[in-house]
């Protein structure tokens, strides 16, 4: 139950000598295939502080374009945003967080934008709220968020809501509804938020193609990916099979855990080889494991 740049296209100023490029400058260059040309333009805007170009400078770090690769980097950036108030930085720290196995700093942002109605980060605070996976097991706060997300038009976290539904007892789902409507008359979590910044990370499907260069699974390793706990292992398989070829040919693993069965892929050689690989599977809640 338990993971691109899209952007929006505007209109660049007349040839005639203009004012200080913006971030939407930034965005057409983007969008126009010139990458080194927007990271020119929004680095001296982050530099003054403006949360926009901060995160799109975060989003291209983590994807190499306009600049090598560097997830530290990323991280500073998206940190910056993320300070001032943006969505969309609070999730992607908090995602990238998590990967890196930080998961007291990555919880406690992505509850920030979770609070403030980040589908994304919704449904993966939520999920940890379900799992009581380094927070206080909720179920009732979990069925709301997840409920909230599933609104907002969030494909996983509409599979997601429909294992919840399986697993949750009637009256506590109903409990979950009350408190995602109360959320959403007070203006607290779940309300739909208000976008900070004209770019936005556009949220994925369940199943989609690999991204060129992430590495593969591997014959043999000491780590592999989670991507939920599940009722019964025919929930697992069934996100496992959705899940297709954005797994790149990694094996199923189902893991016993109580009442649960834990769903992983793998293995991998590195722990970092298993981020990468949640990485391409965003918005998916995903995260590396010990392979035991």
């Amino acid at each position: 139950m338990r993971n691109g740049l899209l952007l929006a296209l505007v209109l660049l100023a007349s040839a005639s000598p203009a004012p200080a490029q913006s971030v939407r400058a930034g965005i057409d260059a983007w969008s126009a295939g010139k990458p080194d040309e927007a990271v020119a333009i929004w680095r001296p805007l982050a530099a003054k502080g403006q949360a926009d170009a901060a995160f799109n400078l975060g989003q291209a770090y983590k994807l190499g374009r306009g600049v090598p690769a560097d997830l530290a980097e990323a991280q500073r950036y998206y940190e910056q945003a993320a300070k001032a108030g943006h969505l969309e930085a609070q999730t992607s720290l908090g995602l990238l967080l998590f990967q890196n196995g930080n998961r007291t700093a990555a919880l406690r942002w992505l509850k920030a934008a979770s609070d403030s109605g980040e589908p994304r980060a919704m449904l993966v605070y939520g999920t940890a709220l379900f799992n009581g996976d380094g927070v206080a097991e909720d179920r009732v706060r979990a069925y709301a968020l997840v409920s909230r997300a599933a609104a907002q038009g969030l494909a996983p976290a509409r599979a997601t809501l429909d294992e919840m539904n399986q697993l949750i007892p009637l009256e506590e789902r109903q409990k979950g509804v009350a408190m995602a409507q109360r959320l959403v008359n007070s203006g607290g979590p779940s309300a739909k938020p208000t976008k900070t910044a004209p770019a936005k990370v556009a949220a994925a499907p369940a199943a989609k193609p690999p991204v060129p260069g992430t590495p593969g699974p591997a014959a043999s390793g000491a780590f592999r990916i989670q991507l939920g706990a599940f009722g019964t292992p025919a929930a697992a398989q069934r996100l496992f099979g959705q899940l297709g070829a954005s797994l790149r040919g990694a094996r199923m693993t189902l893991v016993p855990s109580g009442t649960m069965t834990r769903l992983q892929a793998g293995p991998y050689a590195t722990r970092a080889d298993a981020a990468a690989a949640c990485a391409a599977l965003r918005p998916q809640p995903c995260f590396p494991v010990p392979a035991r």
